[in-house]
């Protein structure tokens, strides 16, 4: 009878629109939730009959949730630097358990970036998730293949101190081209290769504590350098020069004291030596200098430091961006070198393309991790989880595993959280309309009720 097909068609908009409310209330009360994506109820109707042209049955409506997952919230400014938010697809792989995957463990994605380091140190969401990552080699390096078996929760407090040798010094100065030749370059006595000779030699006297100096020959320049070994130990070493005749001086590097090296020239720390050419214009002449100079330099540190190397950068040949000779005095114009000393963990950094470094207070970043993103064929298949959590269903599609940047994932927008998608003027628009159907579909019961009592006092 089609009084009670009306009247259950009633009931079905009943539940109809109270799932339509709980869809509308779950998204307000989720209007601060970081990473949230509002879900929509959209409506179907429920047909009983189709055959027939000259009667119709009621069938109801039904709600359908729609969650729009794919779709992008408004990134918000953040203090903390663990805070993070994806520009762009993807999601942030999360796991239950702070250990490596392993087939035990209950992987999940979210948009929710809110991390923070916990007890021991491994990041994790407000609703207790832990970030996943893969770790980097020693030159900063990912796998190659990104597999979820490879992904490990990220921990920034189990980062050691770290010191790093130096390799590279480079030098700006100006050596005086009117500088007098020094008597020991006239009388020939002048010889890098002994301890009598050298300006090494003359130095190792000075260190010694001999004044004035019965060895060695004085350098018409010197400047020194701090380098650091493999262990964050500080050495000086010295650049000195001594012109030997027009655009051609002698240079010699040692380092002071000697006994920070346990090898060269005996007792005076000279790691190497040879002659410097200038051309015409007072630019560097590399042809002419001296092959030594310009590669890389072992060094011998004492102290159980590795063995390092030191590379000098003397300049471009033909140009006045090193060493150059003009007539103003000779004088240092600028030393850099690389390395730093013994350092403590004092941050972390994160950076768009999802890398975890290290910042210690010796001024090194260590990249330890990198966070890759998950993408999928149909996000918003994907199913819905405690926690502002997604999981695999049939409809999303397989998960891939990306790098940040690549492969159509977006890119991490450290300092920032992803807003809700919620639009609260839009939700309580919906929420009148729900309210005035639910209130319509009880009239509609309410209207059955009255028409059956006319009809069972028919019998009366």
């Amino acid at each position: 009878m089609s009084l009670f097909a009306s009247l259950a068609s009633g009931v079905s908009g009943l539940g109809a629109f109270s799932s339509a409310l709980g869809m509308i209330s779950d998204n307000i009360a989720n209007l601060n939730t970081i990473g949230y994506k509002e879900t929509r109820a959209k409506f179907s109707t429920l047909v009983t009959e189709t055959s027939s042209s000259s009667a119709f049955s009621p069938g109801g409506v039904q709600a359908l949730p729609q969650s729009l997952i794919s779709r992008q919230g408004l990134l918000q400014s953040s203090t903390s630097a663990t805070d993070l938010s994806i520009d762009g697809a993807g999601f942030f792989i999360v796991s239950t358990r702070g250990e490596p995957v392993d087939q035990d463990s209950e992987i999940s994605f979210t948009r929710a970036g809110s991390f923070t380091p916990n007890a021991d140190g491994f990041l994790r969401n407000t609703a207790g998730f832990f970030l996943m990552g893969v770790p980097l080699d020693s030159a900063g390096n990912p796998p190659t293949n990104l597999i979820l078996t490879s992904l490990q929760p990220i921990n920034v407090s189990n980062l050691t101190s770290t010191a790093e040798a130096t390799t590279s010094v480079a030098l700006r100065a100006n050596l005086q081209s009117t500088q007098a030749l020094n008597p020991a370059i006239g009388g020939g006595t002048y010889n890098a290769a002994t301890v009598a000779g050298s300006m090494s030699g003359y130095a190792a006297d000075i260190a010694a504590g001999i004044i004035p100096p019965v060895n060695g020959v004085k350098p018409d320049f010197q400047t020194n350098v701090q380098v650091f070994d493999a262990l964050g130990g500080v050495h000086t070493v010295t650049v000195a020069a001594l012109r030997q005749a027009s655009n051609l001086w002698n240079v010699e590097i040692y380092v002071d004291p000697p006994a920070d090296v346990t090898s060269g020239l005996v007792g005076t720390g000279q790691i190497s030596s040879g002659q410097v050419a200038f051309n015409g214009d007072g630019t560097i002449n590399s042809a002419g200098t001296t092959a030594t100079l310009l590669t890389p330099l072992a060094v011998p540190w004492t102290g159980g430091a590795d063995a390092g190397t030191l590379t000098f950068d003397l300049g471009n040949d033909g140009l006045s961006d090193g060493m150059t000779q003009f007539s103003g005095k000779s004088t240092i114009i600028s030393s850099s070198v690389n390395g730093a000393t013994f350092g403590n963990v004092v941050g972390v950094a994160i950076d768009v393309d999802g890398v975890v470094s290290a910042l210690f207070s010796n001024g090194l970043a260590k990249k330890v991790s990198q966070i890759p993103l998950s993408t999928f064929q149909n996000p918003d298949g994907l199913t819905r989880r405690q926690g502002n959590t997604y999981t695999v269903s049939n409809q999303s599609g397989t998960q891939n595993l990306k790098l940040a940047g690549f492969g159509g994932a977006g890119f991490l927008a450290p300092q920032t959280l992803e807003a809700s998608t919620v639009d609260l003027a839009g939700e309580f628009t919906n929420l009148i309309t729900v309210q005035r159907a639910f209130s319509a579909n009880t009239k509609v019961i309410i209207t059955v009720d009255e028409m059956l009592n006319e009809l069972n006092s028919v019998k009366r």
